[in-house]
């Protein structure tokens, strides 16, 4: 049995890597599809914005499937269609076909997300659960880093040639997947859905990957802006947001195998302080070595709010008997929808009144938070 587990967890995991790769793979290619197609701000923002789009309004749809065909046959959908959209974004030539690919590279990617962590969860020892999702997700912010250095080696080589390998990759998975060991079926309860939403630790985990993601979209907008501002190159911002997610990806199995032992509500508190702290740092902070400091301490204290997180949703789910491919399946949803706020939220509020403004409503954020983990609905359920 264990065997199989580490069999499937090393799938899943290569798996979410590539998948996150594609996820940063259009960033150094902005600039070139803007000269070739003569694209405004606006019509480059909606090519980038359309694989959170697709995450967005795929997430519960995908989640049914994973529910009701299983976890395995959700992997098996997405990777099929992860091949059908590299193969079209490869080929396209025009920005109507580059952002139509890029949507369908997100409705893949929260089919397989939702199929792939449900496999895990449902074939994971309990006890072991966090530590699991922890490398997952540890490796899913590898992918992500990679990404942007993946998108300009396709520039370099040529992006039709690259996004067919792609594909030949995906089609590798895909193979490797119907091949993979079928996990035990779930049986979903009548009226799971509602008694999951009704449950305050459950709308909790969801919150946890909704509210990173807005972080994550505040420091993708504002700190390269702050970074630039005193002097720092292009090469060099990328290095620091490289150390950033290595110590990231590093340490989530670790927080996972926290979230295991010390239970998830503990270590959700200590990270909603760590961003407060990091978030109010920024706000105030003047000096370029202590922006750079505070900017790797920021992602990872928002980071490291995702595994406990998403170990909550998991737990919860099985006490409202909701199957684990649909719980994950709402859960990319709340992700998206953070991913989809983030940037433009903190372009507003930077617009009108600093950057200050904008930090500190993520540290506000994380205080409001904070007081409903003390809660009595909250507190009670997620310390079961």
């Amino acid at each position: 049995m264990l065997d199989t587990v580490r069999r499937v967890l090393v799938f899943v995991t290569v798996t979410i890597f590539v998948d996150a790769v594609l996820y940063g793979v259009v960033t150094p290619l902005v600039p070139g599809y803007v000269d070739d197609y003569h694209l405004s701000k606006f019509q480059a923002g909606l090519i980038v914005g359309a694989f959170g789009g697709g995450v967005l309004v795929g997430a519960i749809p995908s989640g049914i499937f994973a529910s009701r065909f299983g976890p395995k046959s959700a992997v098996v959908g997405g990777l099929l269609l992860l091949v059908v959209s590299s193969v079209t974004f490869g080929l396209a030539g025009s920005p109507e076909a580059l952002g139509i690919s890029r949507f369908l590279q997100g409705i893949s990617s929260t089919t397989t997300w939702a199929g792939a962590l449900a496999w895990v969860t449902v074939l994971a020892p309990r006890e072991r659960r966090g530590q699991m999702l922890g490398t997952v997700f540890g490796f899913a912010v590898l992918g992500a880093i990679l990404g942007p250095t993946f998108g300009a080696t396709a520039e370099l080589l040529g992006i039709r040639p690259t996004f067919l390998v792609v594909a030949a990759v995906g089609l590798v998975l895909t193979i490797a997947a119907v091949l993979s060991p079928t996990p035990p079926p779930e049986t979903p309860s009548p009226g799971a859905t509602g008694r999951a939403l009704r449950d305050p630790a459950f709308v909790l985990g969801l919150w946890l990957n909704t509210l990173p993601a807005i972080f994550f979209g505040v420091l993708a907008l504002l700190a390269p802006l702050t970074l630039s501002a005193r002097g720092y190159g292009a090469f060099a911002i990328g290095a620091v947001f490289l150390v950033a997610g290595v110590l990231e990806s590093a340490l989530n199995p670790y927080i996972g195998r926290l979230a295991d032992s010390r239970g998830t509500l503990l270590l959700i508190r200590v990270f909603l302080v760590a961003s407060i702290v990091t978030g109010t740092a920024l706000a105030v902070s003047v000096k370029s070595a202590i922006v750079v400091v505070f900017i790797v301490l920021a992602s990872i204290a928002y980071g490291a709010l995702f595994t406990p997180g998403m170990a909550l949703v998991s737990d919860r789910a099985d006490r409202s008997e909701l199957s684990q491919g649909l719980a994950f399946g709402v859960m990319n949803g709340a992700w998206a929808l953070g991913q989809v706020i983030g940037s433009p939220a903190a372009g507003a509020l930077a617009g009108a009144s600093g950057d200050t403004l904008s930090y500190l409503t993520c540290s506000l954020l994380c205080t409001v938070t904070l007081a409903i983990t003390a809660t009595r609905a909250v507190h009670g359920r997620a310390a079961v």
